[in-house]
């Protein structure tokens, strides 16, 4: 960028940086011939360890059991996930036409960069360009069939990935997922911030690792300090769906491949209400 001889950067002549077109700039990609998606929902932190692939899953597997059909796309393809929790093995076949996404044991559709390298724990070593092109496949030539909903589980932050997801895919809205501790809500207000410059509505904010039940007195404690998901959420005046707490049965369904087998009924009447209005 250049002054003029009155000091004047050439972007504010031409009306700032444009950050805030983009969403407009950029054109929605169409699904191909083979999806037919209804609504598409992004789950997003502004930092890593917070649980957002667990929140995603859990979602998914609460619509699932209300009857939706539901798919999970992983598009953290440095760090994916989501095969592992939902015990999905094997390699993605092609129909000459399109990928086709494995089945989890309930039926949930789940496509993820894991499902299609060689080995599970072959790491991706890719420049931001190339990633985020991999997740416009995983929109664009992935025959996901028919869908109720579609859930995205975004690496944290809000790098090129997110960036693209907003720009590129017809998101409904996003989850934003955060924890007690103050480190992870001062950052989570990037992820925030990002979704509302990119015009993408926010449905609500999950407050995860909320402290830890005692199995035995029921007491709860609260090991990362206060839930603040309350206040995070009425400083940006978007929707508190609830709290989660820390629960090692989770962590070892997640482990085991079953975390369809888990029980948590937190989002499923909260979401589609969110969508109707």
């Amino acid at each position: 960028m250049q002054q003029d001889s009155n000091g004047t950067l050439d972007n504010e002549k031409n009306g700032g940086c444009g950050f805030e077109n983009k969403a407009n700039v950029i054109e929605k990609l169409n699904a191909n011939d083979f999806s037919r998606i209804e609504n598409v929902i992004a789950v997003m932190s502004g930092k890593g360890g917070v649980g957002k692939s667990s929140v995603t899953s859990l979602l998914a597997c609460e619509f699932k059991k209300k009857g939706y059909a539901v798919g999970v796309l992983d598009a953290d393809i440095t760090g994916p996930s989501l095969p592992k929790m939902f015990g999905v093995k094997g390699r993605a076949e092609h129909n000459g036409i399109a990928l086709l996404p494995l089945r989890s044991t309930n039926g949930i559709k789940v496509m993820s960069l894991n499902l299609v390298t060689p080995n599970e724990d072959d790491p991706v070593i890719w420049r931001g360009p190339l990633i985020a092109g991999t997740v416009k496949q995983f929109w664009t030539d992935v025959a996901w069939g028919d869908l109720d909903y579609l859930f995205v589980d975004l690496p944290p932050g809000t790098g090129d990935v997110p960036l693209t997801v907003m720009q590129s895919l017809p998101l409904n809205g996003v989850v934003i997922v955060s924890s007690p501790q103050d480190l992870a809500v001062m950052i989570v207000s990037k992820a925030i911030r990002m979704a509302q410059m990119m015009d993408t509505p926010i449905i609500g904010l999950v407050e995860n690792m909320s402290g830890v039940v005692c199995p035995h007195c029921g007491e709860k404690f609260e090991l990362f300090g206060p839930g603040q998901g309350q206040d995070i959420s009425d400083k940006f005046h978007i929707p508190f769906i609830g709290s989660l707490p820390l629960d090692p049965h989770l962590s070892k369904l997640c482990d085991q491949g079953k975390v369809e087998e888990y029980d948590s009924n937190l989002f499923i009447n909260y979401i589609p209400e969110r969508l109707a209005k």
